[in-house]
């Protein structure tokens, strides 16, 4: 069961290409933006001159009866905290003379949405907070690893910046 877990994890794609990159995403499934992937991203915005757009998601819950439920969408103060959240990553960004612009979007599929809305907006990367790889098995069933399933999917680099339990890069 060991090997196969291995052998399965060994075909993510790597995301040590470097760039240049004209326009990057920087995405959050609704987590915090850690300071280190805003750094990154300023980063490779730098080097080619290039924008930074910032997206979050505002987690839908579910469907009942295949339909959805406003008990299980995002609270007003949800999208408030998000927004927020955007609006000082954006700020953050434009500080170093980065352009920025930011939205957040409601969805039960995170994935899906941050490779639609980096494929919409012509990102050339991605970047992301994640916490450590689980691997797919495991992480499949849990809405943190996220940023590992948007780099296994996405047909741009992805960089992941991981944070320990303390907060540091």
């Amino acid at each position: 069961m060991r090997a196969i877990l291995a052998s399965v994890h060994e075909q993510d794609p790597p995301d040590t290409d470097t760039g240049p990159y004209e326009r990057i995403l920087l995405a959050s499934e609704g987590r915090e933006f850690s300071a280190a992937a805003v750094e990154r991203a300023l980063e490779l915005a730098k080097q080619s001159g290039g924008d930074v757009r910032v997206l979050s998601i505002a987690r839908v819950h579910g469907v009942a009866f295949g339909l959805p439920n406003p008990g299980l969408l995002p609270t007003k103060r949800e999208w408030d905290e998000q927004r927020e959240m955007v609006r000082k990553v954006v700020k953050r960004i434009k500080r170093q003379g980065i352009e920025a612009e930011g939205r957040v979007i409601g969805t039960r599929n995170a994935t899906k949405k941050i490779i639609q809305e980096a494929t919409i907006s012509g990102a050339e990367a991605i970047v992301m907070t994640a916490d450590a790889d689980r691997g797919r098995v495991i992480g499949d069933f849990s809405w943190s690893q996220e940023p590992q399933r948007v780099r296994r999917k996405a047909k741009i680099p992805v960089f992941l910046v991981c944070e320990d339990e303390e907060g540091r890069p």
